[in-house]
């Protein structure tokens, strides 16, 4: 489901409803998806009301999918010390830093969701450091901050810090994860220009 050079140029909305959404800017075929990812696609549509970009960007190479779903999926669903709400708050303030149109725009609507805060959901794209946060957050925030703009820099202190905030040795292991998993995704998304879906503007508005 990759853009078409005949079709609308990258950025522009289709004059057609039946044409496909454009999703990135490389001209890659979709691929022959497994069983299992075929059912995911119909499970994202079920729950989502669609199949997000970044999926169907993956989607040129069914292995490659298969790989990133599950590492997403683990990251930011399974059980972890950190709510979902903390991982996707995460996500956004990495996702800031790296600009990233479409992780702040995905991920600020999961934010906007799970914390019932439109406004949260803004203050984490545009400045965290602005958001009246707990110890918690504020501590879980500098340091994915800190390990997406100097990572050289990152030493025990940084951890300490987030002991004393409460975070466990596992938890401090899932920080570090969900920054380093956004930092790679925003880089992959910047380089082939992924779009967003339409419906994440509106959603929990």
């Amino acid at each position: 489901m990759a853009t078409k050079r005949d079709k609308p140029k990258f950025g522009e909305i289709p004059a057609s409803q039946d044409a496909p959404p454009v999703v990135m800017a490389l001209n890659l075929p979709p691929a022959p998806l497994s069983a299992e990812n075929e059912a995911y696609f119909e499970k994202c549509r079920e729950k989502l009301g669609f199949v997000p970009n970044v999926l169907l960007s993956y989607a040129h190479d069914d292995a490659k999918l298969t790989v990133f779903a599950a590492f997403y999926n683990d990251l930011m669903l399974a059980p972890s010390g950190l709510s979902k709400l903390e991982r996707e708050m995460i996500a956004v303030a990495v996702s800031s830093v790296n600009r990233c149109y479409y992780c702040l725009t995905a991920h600020g609507a999961a934010v906007r969701q799970l914390s019932g805060d439109p406004v949260l959901g803004e203050l984490m794209a545009m400045n965290y450091r602005a958001a009246e946060l707990s110890a918690r957050h504020r501590a879980m925030l500098d340091f994915a901050v800190k390990l997406t703009e100097t990572p050289h820099l990152v030493e025990e202190a940084d951890r300490e810090a987030l002991r004393k905030a409460g975070f466990g040795e596992r938890d401090i292991w899932d920080i570090g994860a969900v920054a380093a998993f956004f930092n790679m995704s925003n880089r992959m998304a910047s380089a082939v220009d992924m779009r967003p879906n339409a419906e994440y503007h509106g959603q929990a508005r």
